[in-house]
């Protein structure tokens, strides 16, 4: 494989005596949309402004296209494009004055970013808006000058953390066509969200972390392979259930329990479910509806971090 546009090797961050990011790597090629997941002060934040370069590291090392952040931290920056999370606009400027705002921070020429804040608006979808000031725009409207703001200089790597909070659905479908245009593109990509469905959508990769560790990294696919349940059953059940005894069943591979819904990880849905069902009868529970399917990157989430990922 290539040379990765980011290499962030054995991230190390404290705050005081407590330990926000511990050992974390984290790879992005051209191409490719890396997928950062993990619950609430997981790392995730802290991970991004490390490589950044706004969070200086206390231990490791991050290198964008080969140069050296804490080396030649410029020349990281110029390839770097960031949409950190708290919006970052002047509402009293136009969308086209912001854009090229910020493109005069990175030298861009008058001519040059005119031309680039006309290209950027137009991906993001804001063109017939260039002349309208932020204050006026919608929740998902900024949210896409944001983006527009960090691609004005032409940067290999783009950096998002939870593009998406806020937005309604409409601003976010146009916000993962533009991502996937600039994947398209051969931009390399890392992007948090708490929206696992928009990571199911987006990524090629997933890395999870918890606690300020990498727990899990690699494809969709492979993550789903650490689960050894394939299927899920899911019930609604009225009455008792002795958890541990589902558990012990054969054929059963965990068991989760929200409120009267019960969900079984299991390895042969037509095989296993009836000895579910007749145990659940047993234990006096009433089954009041049931589904099945094919397990998801939730359940692999799950099962790694024990949280809710919005927890």
């Amino acid at each position: 494989m290539s040379t990765p546009v980011l290499l962030a090797d054995k991230l190390h961050k404290r705050y005081g005596a407590r330990t926000a990011v511990h050992q974390v790597s984290l790879t992005a090629h051209a191409g490719e949309l890396v997928g950062l997941l993990g619950p609430n002060g997981a790392g995730k934040s802290t991970t991004i402004a490390m490589v950044s370069g706004l969070t200086a590291p206390d231990g490791g090392q991050v290198h964008i296209s080969g140069h050296s952040l804490a080396n030649d931290a410029m020349a990281c920056r110029r390839r770097i494009g960031l949409v950190p999370q708290e919006l970052a606009l002047f509402p009293e400027l136009t969308a086209q004055r912001n854009v090229e705002l910020f493109g005069a921070l990175y030298g861009l020429t008058r001519e040059r970013l005119r031309q680039r804040s006309a290209e950027v608006l137009a991906l993001v979808g804001l063109a017939d808006r260039a002349r309208d000031k932020p204050a006026s725009f919608s929740g998902g409207m900024k949210r896409r000058l944001h983006i527009a703001c960090a691609l004005v200089h032409e940067p290999q790597l783009l950096l998002l953390d939870e593009p998406t909070a806020g937005v309604d659905p409409q601003s976010r479908n146009a916000i993962f066509e533009t991502l996937l245009a600039l994947k398209a593109a051969g931009k390399a990509l890392v992007y948090t969200t708490h929206y696992m469905e928009e990571v199911q959508r987006l990524a090629d990769r997933v890395v999870i972390v918890d606690h300020g560790r990498v727990v899990a990294e690699g494809t969709q696919q492979a993550l789903l392979r650490l689960l050894p349940a394939a299927q899920q059953l899911v019930l609604d059940v009225e009455g008792p259930l002795d958890t541990a005894r589902l558990a012990a069943l054969p054929g059963v591979h965990g068991v989760q329990v929200r409120g009267e819904r019960c969900v079984l990880g299991l390895h042969d849905l037509a095989r296993d479910t009836p000895v579910v069902l007749q145990a659940v009868t047993a234990m006096g529970g009433r089954v009041r509806h049931l589904a099945s399917g094919g397990t998801q990157l939730e359940d692999v989430f799950l099962a790694l971090t024990g949280r809710a990922l919005r927890d």
